[in-house]
């Protein structure tokens, strides 16, 4: 096969029609779920300043210093350079569009929920593309644990009702600002006699961010972190009692989980709590959606200070991880009926009768290439048509034609009048509860004969 003059770009995929139906099925998932707790859906631009994900994000991520797609612009309408970025997570473009709308201001907490695409630039490999999609949710107004309990609940529904197994819910509480600034020295009296032997990134963030040192991804460092000393071990006593109501909340819900001290997540805007959904089905990239708390964030954007937080799922890892495990998806739709014809006015004739057909919401097809009868009628076997007629000069004349059930072979005379569509619809419901053999129906009485 010759190879294509142009390929789509490394790290991103197509979503061709046969594979669609499981991206409805995961997104009909997560937007039904999210809207039963009160979530309302927002949309956000693809690209925002870079300085709104330098902000939030953190500067010693890897995401900030790595893996994202910036571009300069020579100046904003005040005078002053600018870069923008493609978007790569949708918490921080979405807590802007919460402070720049003033929907703050009105009843909280608020609720959103965004399903969006997101652009990093990393080593692509199974469940991690360099453009993804993404579902999240966002809940700003409150810091009550029972909120952080509830963004749990709803994730691990989405998670229930995409029917998974062996999902493994591990928490942290990774402190506020005054106990994680004694948690931070004490990182780096542990990690500073090991500095010689670790990455040049580790030593730009051992003064920066020392909590990222526990996130590097070296195996050499991974190592080292192993023995480090553990948030927990410092919390204050108001993060403590946070973390102690947040557990008590999840055993009243019946939600198990871990404590898992090494979670932080990648980003720096998290506090208090942190979680993870965990499955062993998908490799080494087996968080399947992780979240947590960042009360601060709003104000570090500009807004007033006001507690927040929320979780995001990728939507590729779901359907991975779903396929893993033989969940089920939606059936893909395929065609109701197909009329075949044969001449002018019959062809006129089957294009009428399949307007009328999808005012109904009948997904109807006829012939539109020019092709003979036989051509048209492996066509529509090849896009597996419910049913199928035949028009031709003397079915126009009788005023009406065979109606053939593709699956079974049955055949039964349908009006080529007003009735048509009545008729048709019947049959199709009929059908539909009968299931593919159509077995027992009696075909003659929906239709009058």
């Amino acid at each position: 096969m010759a190879k294509a003059i142009v390929q789509r770009p490394t790290g991103t995929k197509d979503v061709i029609p046969s594979q669609i139906h499981k991206w409805n099925t995961v997104e009909g998932i997560v937007k039904s779920q999210a809207e039963a707790y009160g979530f309302k859906e927002i949309r956000i631009p693809t690209f925002e300043e870079t300085g709104l994900f330098v902000r939030s994000v953190g500067d010693t991520t890897d995401v900030v210093q790595k893996e994202m797609y910036s571009v300069s612009a020579t100046s904003d309408r005040n005078g002053v350079d600018a870069g923008y970025t493609l978007r790569p997570e949708g918490t921080a473009g979405s807590i802007r569009a919460l402070i720049e709308n003033g929907l703050l201001n009105e009843a909280l907490p608020q609720k959103i929920f965004y399903v969006l695409s997101c652009f990093r630039h990393e080593k692509p490999q199974a469940g991690r593309l360099r453009e993804f999609h993404q579902f999240g949710v966002e809940m700003a107004g409150t810091q009550d644990p029972r909120a952080d309990a509830e963004v749990i609940s709803l994730a691990k529904s989405i998670l229930d009702t995409a029917g998974l197994r062996n999902i493994q819910l591990n928490i942290n509480s990774i402190g506020c600002p005054e106990c994680r600034a004694k948690y931070q020295q004490a990182l780096r009296d542990y990690f500073k006699p090991h500095l010689g032997k670790m990455c040049d990134t580790c030593h730009n963030r051992y003064e920066k961010n020392p909590l990222r040192l526990l996130d590097c991804k070296s195996e050499i460092c991974s190592e080292i972190a192993k023995d480090a000393p553990v948030i927990l071990d410092y919390l204050c006593d108001d993060c403590r009692t946070h973390f102690e109501k947040l557990q008590n909340y999840l055993m009243a819900m019946d939600i198990e989980f871990s404590i898992n001290p090494k979670i932080v997540r990648g980003l720096d805007y998290y506090t208090k709590t942190v979680f993870e959904f965990i499955s062993n089905d998908i490799g080494s990239q087996g968080t399947v959606c992780g979240g947590g708390r960042y009360d601060g964030l709003i104000e570090q954007l500009g807004g007033k200070p006001t507690p927040a937080l929320g979780f995001g799922m990728g939507l590729e890892r779901l359907i991975l991880t779903m396929e893993s495990q033989n969940a089920e998806f939606i059936e893909e739709e395929s065609c109701d009926i197909y009329i075949a014809s044969m001449g002018d006015d019959a062809a006129s004739k089957a294009m009428q009768l399949c307007r009328v057909l999808r005012e109904d919401g009948v997904r109807a097809e006829c012939d539109v290439v020019g092709r003979g009868l036989r051509a048209q009628m492996k066509y529509a076997d090849k896009i597996n048509a419910k049913f199928s007629v035949v028009l031709g000069d003397s079915e126009l004349e009788e005023g009406k034609a065979v109606l053939k059930n593709m699956q079974s072979g049955e055949q039964c005379d349908i009006p080529l009048d007003d009735r048509f569509g009545e008729v048709f619809n019947a049959m199709l419901i009929a059908y539909q509860l009968s299931g593919e053999e159509f077995e027992g129906l009696d075909l003659s009485a929906l239709t009058g004969n």
